[in-house]
C-alpha cells in the first residue's frame, strides 16, 4: 500500500526541497556540521589532485560524504532526543552517544583513507 500524497516527479521535487531544508537546518543549528561541510568543500576538489586514479579519487570523495551523512543523522538523533525533553534519561544519553560514535567511525575512516593518500602524494622521491 503506497503512502498518500504526491507521486512521480512532484514527489521527487518535494523530497529534494525537504532535503535542502534539512541541510539548511543542520548548517544553522550545528557547528560540527558547518565545520565538516566546510572541510568537505575543500577536500572534495583536493581528492582529484591527491587521488592516484579514478577509484582512489572516488574513495577519497566517498569518505567526505560519509562524514557529512553521519553528522546529519547524528544531528537528527540529537534533535529528536532534545524534543522529548530536557531532563536526563539514560536511553536519551545512549542515543546521543551512539550518534556521536557513528560520526567518530566516519571521521576515522576519513583519516585512514586520507592520511596515507597525503603521505603518498607529498613523499619525497
Amino acid at each position: 500500500m503506497s503512502k498518500p500524497g504526491r507521486r512521480g516527479v512532484a514527489r521527487i521535487i518535494d523530497a529534494t526541497r525537504y532535503s535542502w531544508k534539512g541541510f539548511k537546518a543542520a548548517w544553522m543549528n550545528e557547528e560540527a556540521f558547518r565545520i565538516e561541510a566546510s572541510l568537505a568543500i575543500c577536500f572534495v576538489p583536493l581528492a582529484f589532485l591527491v587521488g592516484d586514479g579514478l577509484a582512489h579519487q572516488v574513495a577519497l570523495v566517498i569518505t567526505c560524504g560519509l562524514v557529512i551523512l553521519a553528522e546529519v543523522i547524528n544531528t537528527a538523533i540529537e534533535s529528536i532526543v532534545d524534543r522529548i525533553g530536557p531532563e536526563y534519561d539514560p536511553l536519551s544519553g545512549q542515543a546521543k552517544d551512539l550518534g556521536s560514535a557513528g560520526v567518530f567511525v566516519c571521521l576515522s575512516l576519513f583519516l585512514v583513507v586520507w592520511l596515507p593518500s597525503f603521505w603518498h602524494y607529498f613523499r619525497m622521491p
